[in-house]
């Protein structure tokens, strides 16, 4: 049992873990499992939360799941989702799982082997910057990134085995630290499954994934359980994409709720060839270079990657029966990267191209612990929990000029050695039935080294500290209705590169240093109610600050430190379930974002969408039959800060229709963009220069999204 099963991650309310799973038996060795695979029914069941213990109630977020939600959270923009819920919708990749969380939306502008780019609350979060997402209890951003900070890369994520999505969104959880002030989701994986699974997809342009996983208890009271993914996929691109994936999952675990201990080891390896976002200009022209030019082609067919991931990652628990939780877990992760991208084509270096690769290899080693316990605040009952997060990053990173994946010239290459320290503490106290508060704090100190092996003005030492305050009420419930008013403080580092960098390596001009924590302030008030029959609603109004924006730089590439900004917004989610049958999702978002100083290039906010919204409907077990239907719109957003170019909205459609064949047999119909409309994953306005012009031209560039591609899944258990 690993510690998201163990406990909630981010809960104020005294909670018990659950119990563990016991699977049936199963024996599988992994030189087999490529051949044994896992459909999204793996994770079907799951278990019930255990009865109320202690002075206070010990419940469980249940947000979007079909237990009563009202009375079980912190916020109307907190919640958990579950495998019986994921399994209801496709994913055309991995990291759409998030796209569960309510208001969330993901897309890619680069090949599959990338990190997915990430909105939410009228952010362009870029690779995952001020979203801050675990997986397995490891951490997923990566500060000091090569192609970006907090770049959060969840293609080694394998949906079958998600036992769970706890999310939360706003700075006011005392466990959130860095990059978590937009939100935050710990994916939780299982450790056991109730069968071994075989599953075999193909789908249009080479699409092939094979997976397999299964689990057993090898002696009593300790099981095993393992899993295997290979994949290729061509894609819709002139370029075809080349890529080949293989994943792995190995999950030791054993003792009981109470008390238990976990050990996963993961390895991921993936390659292939990107065909990044291309210039308006020539899909309007139709030609370039004397051949025809779509949607799909490429300027430079060399871009791409190389990535791996592997980690070595334990957790042990123990809970009180006086109501006492501990945990502790520790993890290594071993990561490296090879990204190939050319944004500008010929701006810089018109002899070559402009292509250039960020490299980044680092090891990552974190240790996390906590305790609460439950007691007594005068007459009060209350909760408080005690906690320390330590992390050390380090980073070779570098920057450097390529043609055709070649190394022609070094920008920048650093060695950085990344300290972080986080230690918090809450209180959650029943001060009346209709009443509940919640106060924490947080510390975080962070340490940055940078050894510039490419120009010596630019190493040094820096250190940055933060404390943050959180305060939660909850109000109610009444008539099935609670209300909720939450603020605190959050932040995001900056790359410990510009924490000591006094010249620009590219132009040799001075530049100045940027602060390593760079703080956020959010306030929210929300409500939930479940007055309606079989209805779960959520309103939030919210409103979040930042000391600094993180704004992205076409022509690099990458992030930069830009000018404080401000947002607000409201969010309505709805989950109606009218017939046993029949499942209807409805979440609506709607954000105003801007700079928050006076300049005269405009007040907007690059990328930030303002509006965003998923509406679904999923029919179930009609005999051997289910379906869902899901309509995802991404609205429009400012290009420029002057507001004069604007992104196109994009409305698509997926259908996903399941039928058994047996007992434990199903096939599963995936189709993606079922209408086959012409909209655009990500669009970016800045200056480029093709071969063959004369001078940059500013222009629109965008990444389209993948035409209607259908997949076909045969799932067996056994």
């Amino acid at each position: 049992m690993n510690i998201e099963e163990a406990s909630m991650a981010d809960m104020t309310i005294s909670m018990h873990a659950r119990p563990c799973a016991v699977a049936r038996a199963a024996s599988m060795a992994l030189g087999t499992c490529a051949a044994l695979l896992m459909s999204p029914q793996a994770a079907f069941a799951h278990d019930a939360p255990e009865p109320p213990e202690g002075p206070m109630q010990h419940v469980e977020v249940t947000g979007r799941h079909y237990d009563n939600a009202v009375g079980t959270s912190d916020a109307a923009s907190q919640g958990v989702v579950r495998a019986e819920l994921l399994k209801s919708r496709p994913a055309l990749r991995p990291g759409e799982v998030l796209e569960f969380v309510p208001g969330v939306i993901v897309t890619q502008h680069s090949g599959d082997g990338k990190a997915n780019q990430y909105f939410l609350r009228g952010f362009n979060l870029d690779h995952g910057t001020d979203f801050a997402t675990t997986v397995n209890g490891l951490p997923v951003n990566m500060p000091t990134h090569a192609h970006g900070q907090g770049y959060s890369d969840l293609n080694f994520l394998i949906p079958e085995l998600v036992e769970r999505i706890e999310y939360r969104k706003g700075p006011y959880f005392a466990r959130g630290g860095d990059f978590s002030a937009a939100g935050s989701a710990d994916i939780a994986y299982r450790s056991t499954l109730e069968q071994p699974f075989a599953a075999l997809t193909l789908g249009q342009r080479g699409y092939q994934r094979l997976l397999g996983a299964g689990s057993g208890e090898i002696s009593p009271g300790l099981s095993l359980l393992g899993a295997l993914e290979l994949q290729r996929n061509d894609g819709p691109w002139t370029t075809p994409e080349g890529l080949h994936k293989v994943n792995g999952v190995l999950t030791l675990s054993g003792g009981t709720a109470a008390q238990g201990f976990s050990a996963s080891l993961m390895h991921y390896d993936a390659h292939w060839t990107s065909t990044d976002q291309i210039p308006q200009r020539l899909i309007d022209a139709g030609t370039f270079d004397g051949r025809p030019f779509g949607r799909f082609d490429s300027l430079d067919p060399t871009d791409g990657g190389n990535t791996r991931r592997s980690s070595l990652s334990a957790e042990w628990h123990r809970r009180g029966d006086d109501g006492s939780a501990t945990r502790v877990s520790a993890y290594a992760i071993d990561y490296r990267l090879k990204l190939f991208s050319n944004f500008t084509y010929a701006l810089e270096r018109p002899g070559q191209g402009d292509q250039f690769s960020q490299q980044d290899s680092r090891q990552v080693y974190g240790l996390n612990a906590s305790h609460a316990l439950d007691h007594q605040l005068g007459s009060l009952p209350a909760r408080s929990e005690f906690g320390l997060q330590l992390r050390h990053d380090r980073i070779r990173v570098g920057l450097l000029d390529t043609a055709a994946r070649q190394v022609t010239g070094i920008t920048r290459e650093d060695r950085v050695r990344q300290t972080s320290l986080g230690l918090y503490g809450q209180t959650s106290v029943e001060v009346a039935p209709w009443l509940r508060t919640i106060v924490g704090v947080r510390a975080d100190q962070a340490r940055f080294d940078v050894d510039s092996l490419s120009n010596a003005a630019n190493a040094g030492t820096a250190s940055a500290h933060l404390f943050s305050p959180k305060l939660s009420l909850i109000f109610g419930p009444w008539s099935k209705t609670e209300v909720f008013f939450n603020a605190g403080r959050g932040f995001h580092s900056n790359d410990a590169r510009g924490t000591t960098a006094t010249v620009d390596p590219r132009t040799g001009g001075a530049v100045d240093k940027v602060p390593g924590l760079v703080a956020a302030r959010g306030q929210e008030i929300g409500v939930r109610t479940e007055v309606v029959p079989g209805l779960q609603s959520s309103l939030a109004l919210w409103k979040l600050d930042f000391d600094s924006e993180l704004v992205y730089v076409g022509d690099a590439g990458a992030t930069e430190a830009n000018r404080p900004s401000k947002r607000h917004g409201v969010e309505w989610n709805n989950r109606w379930n009218p017939v046993p049958w029949l499942l209807v999702d409805a979440d609506l978002a709607w954000t105003h974002a801007r700079f928050a100083d006076a300049d005269p290039a405009g007040d907007r906010i690059p990328n930030a969408v303002d509006k965003v919204a998923s509406v679904a409907f999923t029919v179930r077990d009609l005999g051997p039959w289910s379906a869902s239907l899901q309509w995802r719109y991404l609205g429009s957003g400012a290009l420029i800060e002057d507001n004069s170019v604007r992104s196109r909205a994009s409305l698509t459609t997926n259908l996903r229709l399941g039928r058994k064949l047996g007992k434990d047999t199903e096939l599963t119909l995936d189709v993606f963009n079922l209408f086959n409309r012409r909209v655009n994953d990500i669009e970016y306005f800045y200056a480029s220069q093709l071969p063959g012009e004369t001078a940059p031209v500013a222009d629109r560039h965008v990444h389209p999204a993948e035409p209607r591609t259908a997949r076909l899944t045969l799932r067996v258990g056994f």
